[in-house]
Order: structure tokens, then C-alpha cells, then sequence
């Protein structure tokens, strides 16, 4: 079925009735009832406290939760002048469609300013709301992206994937491409809204990397905020991440295909300017079970090892054999051959042309492997030390991209025979 809006027609009408307005705020959400209102509250007063003077709308956009979110959202009391709209998005399941009804809604209210937060935000602050909005509306930027404070074992595929191939690929030091949290131009929201991607697996898997992507790519002013330490309900890579990895891993590497003309020419990379203070606490300890995650890389060595000594270089995959014959307390995946290993995958999914899918699926126990060792490699640091060698191993990526450039040329011009199946 093919779904000409995001929006309902009682949400049409009250978008009709308020008319207009300065600022929306969206909050995309699916069973958030223990979060939902907090997340409201912080806006509700960060909009008193630095935006009364404008016209504020706060827009939920619910996926169909079976809990008590909307119920929660529409009791919730909000600033008198400020308005607030509790919406179920209309298209296929997931954050692509909630985002789309948003931006919809800005457009339909010619806001100068959209803002989504998230809806599971345990540390949003009232001083969010001016970090993300500022730069737009005071400094002319059309993409303000994310900067938190989080525990070193949070988001592991930002932290060992999607910053490193985003910075390395597009030339820009965006350190959260995925963040969740963020702010648009009126002209960027209409840009995103007249893509043809809303009802794709892209919008359903992996909408944040196109967004900033697109930004980047078409020549959008770009901005962080600092927004401080970021607690939110954490996944456990272990049980949670090997979905999001694939599906992450699908969209980045099928932008790099569409946008291929583009970060080839790009070396190196720029600071993006942060904006915006805060204070910050001290982020809640993310405990990983380093040993689950070794274990579950040597089950996928032994599932796998014949169809990786195919698709990955002979250096390559004797560094993986070696990684999957130490014991756990030497383990290590070296930071280059994971450079390597991610462009020899990124090679191969653009050199097939069926069943692409199955290669993401099958490399990733080599993402547990790598986030085992950057527990490893990180072990005796704090946060803020392991974002410094985070930044080191950046550098590794941007050094290692003449090595793409090569795997990206060799493997499309010999092809590569599809993945048969059973």
C-alpha cells in the first residue's frame, strides 16, 4: 500500500486549527509509557524558558503502542500557550514513518525550526531544547546533530562503525551520525520530505545515517550541540545489536553506493562546530559481557571461516584466524585490519547483486569480535580517555581509505559470484 502522508486526518485538522508556527518539537515513540513524560516535561519548559515568545508545538508520533503512551502524553499538562498534538503516523512500521509525520506537520505549519528528541530520554534537560535549536535559529545552520557525554560501552556501532566510516567517507567530524536527537531548517525539512524514501527499508532501518548523509552530501550547514550525558534504555549488543548492526550496516553501505561520486574525491576531514554548555554528570556504567561476545565471535568463526576466507583478502583473513585462536585475555582485532574488514565488506556488497543482505548477516560475529577488543583496548580508561583513542582510531580509518579505493575498484571490475543459499 502506498501511503501518500504520514498523516492522520484528525491530525490534519488540528494542525488546520493551530495554523502556524516558530517551533515543533517531535517525539517519535512506541511503548514509552515509564519515559514519555519526562521527556515531555523537559521540553515543556525548556520552550517556556527560552522560546515563550514564539509559537511552540509539541508533536507526538506513535507507532501504535500497546502500553499507556499516548494516554500518558495526552494527560500530560503543558504550558497553556504552548500547543501539543498525540498522533499515530500512518506507513509501514518504524522511525522513518514517525519522522516523516513530523516533518509533515513542520511543513504544514511553516515552523522556522523542527527538533526530534527521543522518546526512552532518562537525561534530557530544559537546556537541550536550546542547544538543538540555537544554531538554527540564531546562526542560519539547517542540521544540528547531536555531541553527549555516554559510557564507553554505549553505542558500540557509533563508536566502532558508523563514526568512523561516516567521518571517513563524507569528510565531516560528525561524532553521533545516529544519534536520534536533532535539528532541522525549515529548508532542510522540506528537502527530507520530498525524498522518495519514506516507505523503503532505508526509512524502516536506518533513517538517522540517511538523513545525515543527505545533509552532508547536498551541502547543508552543519552544527552539533553539546547535550551532556545521554541515559536512555540500553541495549546489550550481546542480545540486541546483531539486528541493528545488519540493519545499519545495509543502509550505510547502500549510501555509499548512491553516493559513491561523492566520497571518493573526499580526503581527510573537518571539525563541524559544536555549540551550546551543559553540565555534565557522570554516565551510568554500561556493563558488556566481554566473554559472551568472544564466544559468540569463535561460534561464527567456525559457522563461517570458509565463506570469510572467500570474501575477505588472504592478510585479512589469517588476522581474523588469529583473533578467533587467542585466548580472552590477549584477545585483540587491531583497529586497522577492522578498517579493512569493513572496506573489503563494503567492496563486496557493492561488487554482488543478489542476496546482499546475507553478507551483513554473516560478518556479524566479526562486530562482536571488535567490540570485544575495544573493551580490551579501553579496559583501564575513563569515558572521556577512551574517546580520545576513539579519535586515534579515526585517524587509522581516514589513513586506510586508499586501501577502499583500491578493494572498491578490484572487486568491481573482477565482480564477485552471488552467495548461494541452502
Amino acid at each position: 500500500m502506498t501511503y501518500f502522508t504520514a498523516l492522520r486526518q484528525y491530525t490534519c485538522k488540528r494542525l488546520e486549527e493551530i495554523r502556524s508556527a516558530d517551533i515543533i518539537v517531535g517525539i517519535p515513540c512506541y511503548n514509552n509509557e515509564k519515559t514519555i513524560a519526562h521527556v515531555i516535561q523537559m521540553i515543556t519548559h525548556g520552550l517556556d524558558r527560552y522560546y515563550r515568545e514564539l509559537k511552540n508545538v509539541i508533536f507526538i508520533a506513535d507507532g501504535g503502542s500497546t502500553d499507556d503512551t499516548r494516554e500518558v502524553a495526552k494527560e500530560f499538562q503543558i504550558k497553556p500557550w504552548q500547543e501539543k498534538i498525540v498522533s499515530i503516523y500512518r506507513g509501514p512500521a518504524g522511525k522513518g514513518s514517525a519522522l516523516r509525520s513530523v516533518f509533515e506537520a513542520a511543513e504544514k505549519l511553516g515552523v522556522k525550526v523542527c527538533v526530534v528528541v527521543d522518546a526512552d530520554l532518562r537525561s534530557i534537560t530544559s537546556e537541550w531544547v536550546k542547544n538543538l535549536i540555537s544554531p538554527v535559529l540564531d546562526q542560519d545552520f539547517d542540521f544540528v546533530a547531536p555531541v553527549y557525554l555516554r559510557h564507553k560501552y554505549d553505542a558500540t556501532i557509533t563508536n566502532n562503525i558508523v563514526y568512523f566510516m561516516t567521518r571517513t567517507l563524507y569528510g565531516r567530524r560528525i561524532r553521533q551520525p545516529i544519534g536520534g536527537d536533532f535539528a532541522l531548517s525549515r529548508r532542510l525539512v522540506k528537502f527530507y520530505t520530498e525524498q522518495n524514501v519514506w516507505e523503503t527499508d532505508v526509512a524502516r532501518y536506518g533513517i538517522d545515517i540517511w538523513m545525515t548523509t543527505l545533509a552532508i552530501t547536498q551541502g547543508y550547514k552543519l552544527a552539533q550541540a553539546r547535550l551532556g550525558t545521554k541515559i536512555h534504555d540500553i541495549k546489550d549488543p550481546v542480545q540486541h545489536l546483531g539486528p541493528m548492526f545488519r540493519q545499519v550496516m545495509w543502509v550505510l553501505l547502500s549510501l555509499m553506493e548512491q553516493f559513491e561520486n561523492y566520497w571518493q574525491s573526499i580526503e581527510g576531514s573537518q571539525e563541524v562546530p559544536v555549540y551550546g554548555e551543559i553540565k555534565e554528570a557522570e554516565p551510568q556504567p554500561v556493563n558488556l559481557d566481554f566473554e559472551e561476545m568472544v564466544d559468540r565471535f569463535r561460534t561464527g568463526y567456525q559457522q563461517f571461516k570458509s565463506i570469510w576466507r572467500e570474501t575477505f583478502s588472504p592478510r585479512i583473513f589469517l588476522a581474523i584466524k588469529r583473533a578467533a585462536n587467542l585466548n580472552s585475555s590477549n584477545f585483540r582485532l587491531d583497529p586497522k585490519i577492522w578498517a579493512r574488514i569493513l572496506y573489503e565488506l563494503a567492496a563486496t556488497f557493492h561488487a554482488w547483486t543478489r542476496n546482499r543482505f546475507k553478507i551483513i548477516e554473516l560478518v556479524t560475529p566479526l562486530y562482536y569480535a571488535r567490540t570485544a577488543s575495544f573493551m580490551k583496548e579501553t579496559e583501564n580508561l575513563s569515558s572521556a580517555e577512551a574517546e580520545s583513542w576513539m579519535e586515534e582510531v579515526a585517524l587509522i580509518f581516514e589513513k586506510e581509505k586508499k586501501y577502499l579505493l583500491q578493494v572498491w575498484e578490484k572487486k568491481k571490475r573482477m565482480g564477485n559470484p552471488d552467495y548461494k543459499t541452502g
